[in-house]
């Protein structure tokens, strides 16, 4: 008798002979797309271009082979933008202090208040290693910063800073005082309801109409803001799910031991709707990580907008597939490790509530 997993595993694709003849089919298909795509990505691609050849290998390769040259050949300006070629050090440093809170947040042995503190001081220092302006360091406008620091930039501090504001939102959408309760609702609602595209062209553009004459804010900083508000705004709604979600009979315990409303929440509550809310956190995350490219309306480059400059120079006009995928394959290398870890700590926290 074979097993029942066999069983389950196999039943659905060759239970009959339609489901076979259909099985096999498109395993033929995702057979033969597999191949093509290896003999154009990998056998006959071009990955570097001789001297003073200019794009021509590539072009006399186009229609059988990739042009990862031009990967290749762009690759300083789709991660780190206009940044000052002598200067490009910087982001290379910012970059993998962000990878390295990055990664101290996926093991448990950093978990710590100290790890808070470490995304706040690497955000900084993000900032004004960028910026420049000491130590000898040039000054670098923030017109010039780009590619994939912009982006760890805009998502980080984002984050960061729009999940405080989220939790007071959500607290004050539970409130019981009627004015509190009817803001944060007003303010959930209209932002959620609003492109985030328009609160990136408002921030860019109409602002400036609107403030005082001489008072001047970084485009950058406007963006950030308008990342800000928009997603305390989904995380609000994220973090009240995760309050709702909490058995009554906690407030009540919290109470019981005399605890006032802020340090039951900060004690008892908040940890406990965080654990429920982890996964659609770091939904909100990947978004905001992916939305960081619609700051290219505003005039700023990270590293989707660095990469569409490269495919409109005349000379590598044509190969936007091989620039789009490498990418494509950033984002979605960094995406896939953060759902993972999330999984992850989702799975750890579920058996340490268990045990």
């Amino acid at each position: 008798m074979r097993p029942a997993a066999s069983l389950a595993t196999r039943v659905p694709m060759f239970a009959d002979r339609t489901n076979t003849i259909a099985t096999i089919a498109l395993g033929a298909l995702l057979a033969y797309l597999a191949y093509a795509f290896g003999q154009w990505a990998f056998v006959h691609a071009v990955w570097r271009l001789p001297a003073d050849a200019g794009s021509l290998p590539c072009r006399a390769a186009r229609g059988e082979g990739a042009c990862w040259a031009v990967v290749v050949e762009r690759a300083r300006f789709m991660f780190f933008g206009s940044y000052p070629p002598g200067a490009q050090w910087r982001p290379a440093v910012v970059c993998l202090l962000f990878v390295s809170v990055y990664a101290a947040s996926v093991m448990r042995t950093f978990w710590s208040r100290w790890l808070l503190a470490s995304w706040i001081a690497v955000s900084a220092a993000a900032v004004v290693l960028l910026r420049g302006g000491w130590l000898g360091l040039a000054d670098v406008p923030s017109e010039s910063w780009g590619g994939l620091p912009l982006t760890f930039l805009l998502s980080t501090v984002g984050f960061t800073l729009a999940f405080p504001v989220a939790v007071l939102l959500a607290l004050g959408r539970r409130s019981t005082l009627p004015a509190i309760r009817t803001l944060s609702v007003v303010y959930i609602e209209v932002v959620r309801g609003v492109p985030v595209m328009t609160f990136l062209f408002m921030a860019a553009v109409m602002f400036p109409l609107f403030a005082p004459q001489g008072f001047a804010v970084d485009k950058l900083v406007r963006a950030q803001i308008a990342f800000v508000m928009v997603t305390a705004a989904y995380l609000a709604e994220v973090v009240r799910s995760g309050l709702q979600a909490i058995p009554r009979g906690q407030y009540e315990a919290a109470a019981s031991i005399g605890l006032s409303f802020w340090p039951a929440m900060m004690l008892v509550v908040l940890p406990q709707a965080l654990r429920v809310s982890i996964p659609p956190l770091v939904n909100t995350f990947i978004a905001l990580f992916k939305d960081t490219s619609l700051v290219i309306v505003i005039g700023l480059f990270d590293l989707l907008g660095a990469a569409k400059a490269v495919i409109v120079d005349p000379k590598w006009v044509g190969f936007g597939a091989e620039v789009y995928l490498f990418t494509a394959a950033v984002y979605f290398g960094f995406c896939f490790v953060v759902s993972r870890f999330s999984l992850r700590l989702e799975r750890e926290l579920g058996r340490a509530r268990a045990a």
